[in-house]
């Protein structure tokens, strides 16, 4: 088969690998698209490597179809169009992936445009509503609004009937949030939004990308028993935490990881997908959630998607096609 192999960041070429076939309770998906995550452009430059027994092959969700059932899958017919969460392996022809982490095609949306779903939808899920506990009227905080992840926890809080705010660094990116329903936008290179947010009486869940630079501020900016939630390290991995300021409000600090939890358990992937496939895919279903795709490429300029994204000139997921 086909897939991108990354010599560096800076050379991924489309070239000729290893087959792969579904072990047991897998099943073994023709790749129509694959989405671009940020945990792809470290693990192209050698930073982020993938989980023991994963696809070396980059790549974190996919859209397709199932072309063969390994041994013990009932729940999927060869033929079927799906999307998958996966460890790794998204940028070829073929990947194979558990069955438990493969979810049908949302009703109404495009299927090479729900390759950017899986990865969003189960961040967004297993941390906004499993970890933190986000609930109707209730004050998110999300950096990074017109990022992928930013772009679908907005609607996903609208949703829910939750007031949103985000960060942004551009109007453009300000704009495409408030007409997905955030309320409060703020410029980050101009506003301070741990003011703007305290105004606002404090947040009760912030949804973090940036990791150490943020990490004070964030803790200022949480209301009481608010949930800063960190899912990122853009800006770094270590910072001085304040515990008395936690201890006066009542606030916890959680950072999790998802491609690197188990398949089962009660924390693990299938939990979470079945929980994204009961409770979110009725909300794309009713239109209250879409996909936001900011830029589309052939499988083989994944190069210049990588690019683009590490450029932050694109609002919402990247999608590499790579078949009909």
């Amino acid at each position: 088969m086909l897939a991108i192999v990354a010599e560096s960041a800076e050379r991924l070429t489309w070239q000729s690998v290893p087959d792969v076939a579904p072990a047991a309770g897998e099943v073994l998906i023709r790749v129509t698209a694959a989405g671009v995550n940020r945990a792809d452009l470290l693990q192209a430059a050698g930073k982020y490597p993938p989980p023991p027994g994963a696809s070396d092959i980059i790549g974190l969700e996919v859209s397709g179809t199932i072309e063969a059932l390994g041994d013990g899958v009932t729940q999927w017919s060869t033929g079927q169009p799906c999307c998958a969460l996966l460890a790794g392996g998204g940028y070829a022809e073929f990947v194979a992936v558990p069955a438990a982490q493969v979810l049908p095609i949302p009703a109404g949306v495009d299927p090479a445009h729900a390759a950017g779903l899986p990865e969003v939808a189960c961040t967004v899920w297993s941390n906004l509503v499993m970890t933190a506990g986000l609930r109707a009227g209730q004050l998110l905080l999300v950096h990074g609004g017109a990022s992928g992840i930013g772009t679908h926890a907005i609607q996903v809080a609208r949703a829910l009937n939750c007031r949103v705010a985000v960060t942004a660094g551009s109007p453009n990116k300000l704009d495409l949030c408030a007409e997905l329903g955030a309320e409060i936008t703020i410029d980050y290179h101009n506003d301070d939004f741990v003011e703007i947010i305290r105004d606002a009486g404090g947040a009760d869940v912030i949804l973090d990308i940036m990791g150490a630079p943020y990490l004070d501020r964030n803790v200022d900016a949480l209301g009481n028993d608010g949930r800063l939630v960190i899912i990122g390290m853009q800006g770094g991995v270590k910072a001085e935490l304040n515990i008395g300021k936690l201890l006066t409000k009542r606030a916890g600090v959680i950072a999790t990881a998802l491609r690197s939890r188990p398949v089962d358990g009660p924390s693990g992937k299938a939990a979470i997908v079945t929980r994204v496939h009961d409770d979110v895919w009725p909300m794309l279903a009713d239109g209250l959630v879409r996909p936001c795709i900011g830029a589309e490429f052939p499988i083989a300029q994944a190069q210049a998607a990588h690019e683009l994204l590490a450029s932050g000139d694109v609002a919402g997921k990247i999608i590499l096609r790579v078949g009909d």
